[in-house]
């Protein structure tokens, strides 16, 4: 089988409220048993945090939720892609912990996200989590299961921390105070979330990151479990009890299994592991210790960091400092979140180029697991700079020439104004326009754009035909008119066909297919408003079909036709409506036919109306691309 490459084209995150200094903590966690902290300013020291992030207010009040914040990540992932919600086929997500015990942490994603069905998987772990999840899109798109995937990770550590928390706990109300391996935790973790979108083809007008290859380690029949919550550890060979063995949660709450811990007698494991996987992976020939251009790695602390230049340095490798990228020291450690939110940054904040390694480690220290990726810097795939939403011109309704003085025909040209700018704006929020003019759309994209709009517009001559013979004799000219237009739209739709063919696709497919939804709303109102007797309120239906041709189509052609390389026989359809449209055969004939006598106040009222529906039908068209 031959697998795919895969490619991050873009990189999100979401970090609740602002910046948290250090001496605005116990602001947030409040003070255990009204005191303060005593291990505080040395586990600050240690961990070298400057700033962190929590969903978490001064009253100690949860904010956010960890699927919502994954959730708003994706959405700014998707963001600086120009992609759509519709084009994810897998949310591929990881946590800590969840907002719910059951069910999924993905489906929880999914349904704050919104997006239509897709698959979903869900990953439970602590900091290498985020990279299962990312490993799971990979090997998705790798075989070819999706061609688009999200892989996002989210935390909320802080409710976790809160002195409320506390309160019933015995040790507390016995006066010992926090057990140390809860309160070292309380200065190391942050709040926030961060996905990556992933496809098989690299972005057009931004560089990717080709993912390598990913390496995951666990070590968990090594050693005792490292950072955990749901229990206490016994004595030696007595297996203690789970959280859900005690007689109650209050019970399991006050002996303080449900506190989240970490057994500092271990934690050290996590660094020597990590360094002796990155030895292992040399050897194997995955990578050069020397031909990598960014090491990525998710410490958790500084005082980690220099623990790994030592044992490195033991082995004969020095990575230059210019190498690391981390941002632990303003935005904290986010767990599974971590690995996301480094990536988000390095890219945004970075001069990276054509062929740099980015070499990922995360180690974690759950029970102890390794985790590497690595990642090489892609160029944009078109062939010269450009920026299609250069050709979004300001939103402006087609000028309609007046001729006569009439405060009816005056009155109508307001209302459309008006009904075409709110039209326009609603058109650019949907996601086959959002790609035109992000430079993300493909060319499958553009053939299933074709696709679609031939089913709609092959109907356009039918239904002037069907409205020039129910215009009655005393308005021949404007039936003349009528008659002449669906001419010219039959020469549309050919026009249409040979730009599909031109893309590689065939004709015999095209005159099978169907309408979608929103094309057969849109047809079906056409006609039924073409079969009234003199139906001249088709004229807001012409406004904004033939609007469109006058102000839109021009653009939306070259942008194509730019970002895809195109010849002009394959954008045709749309650039010729650019000048058809404005001239004699289009749009000088609504001038014509609403300056033609027949105007009164309740058709002007009837015509405003139709050119709402219509503008509305046509959006959902659009909405509705590939939904037959």
């Amino acid at each position: 089988m031959q697998l795919e490459n895969v490619y991050i084209t873009a990189a999100g995150k979401y970090l609740p409220g602002a910046p948290v200094h250090n001496d605005e903590i116990e602001e947030y966690l409040g003070m255990i048993d009204g005191k303060p902290s005593r291990s505080k300013t040395k586990m600050l020291s240690q961990n070298g945090i400057q700033s962190r992030y929590y969903a978490l207010d001064k009253q100690q009040r949860t904010t956010h939720t960890v699927s919502g914040m994954a959730a708003r990540a994706i959405e700014d992932c998707l963001s600086r892609n120009g992609a759509s919600k519709t084009d994810i086929q897998l949310i591929s997500a990881a946590t800590t912990q969840s907002d719910l015990p059951v069910p999924g942490f993905a489906s929880m994603v999914h349904a704050d996200l919104g997006n239509p069905a897709c698959e979903i998987a869900s990953h439970q772990s602590v900091c290498a989590a985020g990279l299962m999840a990312i490993k799971n899109a990979y090997t998705n798109i790798q075989t070819g299961a999706s061609h688009t995937a999200v892989a996002c990770a989210g935390e909320l550590a802080s409710r976790l921390f809160k002195a409320k928390r506390f309160e019933q706990q015995q040790r507390i109300q016995d006066g010992h105070g926090l057990e140390l391996e809860t309160d070292f935790l309380r200065w190391m973790l942050s709040d926030g979330a961060g996905a990556l979108l992933m496809q098989n083809r690299p972005a057009a007008q931004h560089i990717s990151l080709q993912i390598e290859w990913i390496d995951l380690r666990s070590y968990a029949h090594l050693y005792e479990v490292c950072m955990y919550a749901g229990r206490n550890k016994g004595d030696a060979g007595t297996p203690p009890p789970s959280w859900m063995d005690y007689d109650s949660f209050s019970a399991a709450d006050k002996d303080g299994a449900l506190n989240l811990k970490q057994d500092l007698r271990l934690v050290d494991n996590m660094v020597k592991l990590g360094v002796q996987r990155f030895f292992e992976l040399v050897d194997e020939g995955k990578f050069d210790a020397a031909g990598f251009d960014w090491l990525v790695c998710h410490y958790s602390s500084h005082h980690f960091k220099e623990k790994i230049i030592q044992l490195l340095a033991k082995g004969g490798v020095a990575i230059p400092e210019e190498k690391w990228f981390s941002n632990l020291y303003t935005v904290g450690n986010v767990g599974t979140a971590s690995i996301f939110v480094l990536l988000e940054e390095l890219l945004r904040s970075k001069p990276l180029k054509a062929g740099d390694k980015i070499l990922c480690m995360v180690p974690e220290s759950g029970r102890f697991i390794t985790g590497f990726m690595m990642l090489t810097v892609v160029p944009p795939t078109a062939s010269q700079t450009f920026d299609p939403s250069s050709l979004l011109t300001d939103i402006k309704a087609p000028e309609i020439r007046i001729q006569l003085e009439n405060p009816v025909l005056e009155w109508l040209i307001r209302q459309l104004t008006t009904v075409w700018i709110d039209f326009e704006s609603s058109l650019r929020q949907v996601p086959i326009v959002k790609k035109i003019f992000s430079g993300t759309l493909t060319l499958e994209e553009y053939k299933v754009l074709l696709f679609n709009l031939r089913q709609q517009v092959i109907d356009g001559s039918q239904w002037i035909a069907r409205a020039a013979s129910n215009v009655s004799i005393e308005h021949f000219d404007i039936r003349s008119s009528f008659i002449s237009h669906s001419r010219d739209e039959h020469r549309d739709y050919q026009i249409l066909e040979k730009n599909y063919i031109q893309c590689g696709g065939s004709l015999e497919e095209l005159q099978r297919g169907e309408k979608n939804i929103g094309s057969e709303a849109l047809s079906a109102y056409m006609f039924q408003r073409a079969s009234q007797p003199d139906p001249f309120d088709l004229l807001g239906g012409m406004f904004i079909i033939e609007g469109l041709g006058n102000r839109v189509a021009g653009n939306w052609g070259r942008a194509i036709q730019q970002q895809l390389q195109l010849r002009d026989d394959q954008v045709s359809f749309f650039t010729y409506h650019e000048t058809s449209d404005s001239n004699e055969n289009h749009f000088e004939r609504f001038e014509n036919a609403i300056q033609s006598g027949l105007l009164t106040t309740s058709l002007a009222e009837r015509i405003v109306k139709t050119a709402k529906v219509a503008g509305r039908l046509y959006r959902l068209q659009l909405e509705q691309i590939g939904n037959y």
